[in-house]
């Protein structure tokens, strides 16, 4: 007997049929065994087939609840700080901007120079913690919630349904023949994320570029070539990756899928199925109490699939492909409202909660366990070390470079000559007034400017010479030190060590 049921998948009808079938494809229908090395050379060509598989186009049904509330949160809130922080100002500057031309990074009232790679170390290491503390907690939190390819792929489709349709009309489209409306609607759809990746790209741009040069070529279209490049690039990756590629970029070329098991364990939250409450699933009429008929709570209704964006199944268990979005838990609430059951049939849970029965509130007091506590004071320890070494890094610097081309020299009337040359640096945004000196040897005088003025936020060099009597030092090595103050600012001083080369 042959039925047809639907694919959860992809909602397509399928059949199956209740009789074994009596040959292979391509096999022979006799009922005789064949010789075992054909039945090992056939099992050979399935296994080396199942390593490709055929690529299918998902249609993922919408979904709406607690989970995909805080979904769209963090999308309007991730992209309100990317499309929204190069338009901030601050001191009459763009508040945000990486200007690499002037090797300078504002961020807000702080500014950054090359010298400052330091808190860049620190703060890659935060990173990297963060991402510990929070995937031991509640697993792929990031994936499912904030990362760039799950908003993006959230917004395109967002768009796609607006224009095309719910999951079943946008299967229907696809099959359809070429007519004017689905010129009409693929036309607008690609138009849609054609601009939306373009304003992406420029928006990225504008983090490197002020703000006012790039609006000005914009509007006469005299971008230079590497910002040309940057925008198509950027823009035709957002396309690529959240129009095309979607799921296939979290199953196949992200890394983070590949890892993530290595930072699970027994009690991180993850997204489970409650197989002794759902199994044995199968449909029934709403209202009947499943154990009346031996069956689960799982009416297998497949809706659990056709939300998920990566296409896979969580009854089957928890799959590195699962990015930990939740659309399957509120899927899956929505239908055991409608038949009266107890809502959790999908849910975030541990392994030992699902394998000890434990209670939501046991669950969640494993959460303060060793290794979490861990992950948590080493984020505080390097967040507050951040933030200390900002707060107290010093705003006046200076680098002294000796010339190199004469160590040393003898002048007229017994002095010996060194010559420096002095980066000066204001890291705050205000012009002052700097004082230069220099000790370190008796009797030792500074030729050159005495006192500069400095733009704000801008870098100065300027060349002096050190000289000391001759009588007062023999052939060798002496360490000085050039001091630079801020002239109404007594106590903002930096010092830099130097040396004093007196040659035979």
């Amino acid at each position: 007997m042959v039925t047809e049921t639907e694919n959860p998948q992809t909602g397509e009808p399928r059949s199956t049929s209740s009789k074994a079938p009596t040959a292979q494809a391509g096999g022979s229908a006799s009922s005789y065994p064949q010789p075992a090395r054909n039945d090992q050379r056939a099992q050979t060509e399935n296994e080396a087939q199942s390593l490709y598989a055929k690529h299918k186009k998902l249609y993922v049904r919408s979904t709406s609840g607690t989970f995909q509330k805080w979904r769209w949160f963090f999308v309007f809130l991730t992209q309100a700080i990317f499309y929204g922080l190069p338009w901030l100002d601050w001191n009459g500057r763009q508040a945000v901007l990486f200007h690499l031309v002037e090797r300078k990074f504002y961020l807000f009232g702080w500014v950054f120079w090359p010298q400052d790679v330091f808190f860049l170390a620190i703060i890659l290491i935060l990173s990297a913690y963060a991402l510990f503390f929070f995937t031991t907690i509640a697993g792929r939190l990031w994936c499912g919630y904030t990362c760039p390819q799950t908003v993006h792929t959230e917004i395109f489709m967002w768009f796609e349904e607006r224009i095309e349709g719910d999951h079943i009309k946008r299967r229907k489209l696809d099959q359809a023949p070429w007519n004017a409306e689905k010129v009409l609607r693929r036309g607008a759809k690609y138009l849609i994320w054609i601009l939306f990746s373009l304003w992406t790209g420029f928006t990225l741009v504008m983090y490197f570029t002020p703000r006012q040069e790039l609006l000005a070529e914009l509007a006469t279209l005299s971008f230079g070539p590497w910002e040309w490049f940057w925008i198509f690039f950027y823009a035709g990756f957002t396309y690529l990756l959240a129009g095309v590629l979607r799921e296939q970029v979290c199953k196949y070329m992200c890394p983070y899928a590949r890892f993530q098991g290595v930072m699970f364990d027994p009690d991180t939250l993850i997204i489970t199925y409650d197989e002794e409450r759902g199994e044995p699933r199968g449909p029934r009429k709403k209202g009947v109490d499943p154990r009346s008929i031996g069956k689960g709570d799982c009416i297998d209704c497949g809706i659990c699939v056709q939300v998920c964006p990566t296409g896979i199944d969580i009854r089957n268990g928890l799959q590195y492909e699962c990015i930990g979005c939740a659309a399957c838990i509120d899927a899956c609430n929505e239908v055991m409202d409608k038949m009266g059951y107890p809502r959790g049939l999908i849910r975030y849970s541990t392994e030992n909660a699902m394998l000890h029965h434990w209670s939501r509130e046991q669950a969640w007091r494993r959460v303060l366990r060793p290794r979490v506590l861990v992950y948590g004071v080493l984020l505080a320890l390097f967040t507050g070390i951040l933030f200390y070494k900002i707060a107290t890094r010093p705003d006046v610097r200076v680098d002294v470079l000796r010339d190199r081309a004469a160590l040393s020299r003898e002048l007229p009337g017994g002095w010996i000559e060194n010559v420096h040359t002095l980066r000066l640096m204001n890291m705050a945004e205000r012009p002052r007034q700097y004082t230069i000196s220099v000790s370190g040897i008796p009797g030792m005088k500074l030729e050159g400017p005495k006192t500069v003025a400095m733009p704000a936020a801008a870098t100065e060099s300027i060349v002096v010479s050190v000289q000391v009597p001759a009588q007062a030092v023999k052939p060798g090595r002496y360490d000085i030190m050039f001091e630079i103050g801020v002239a109404d600012e007594p106590e903002n001083v930096s010092r830099e060590h130097a040396t004093f080369l007196v040659t035979e």
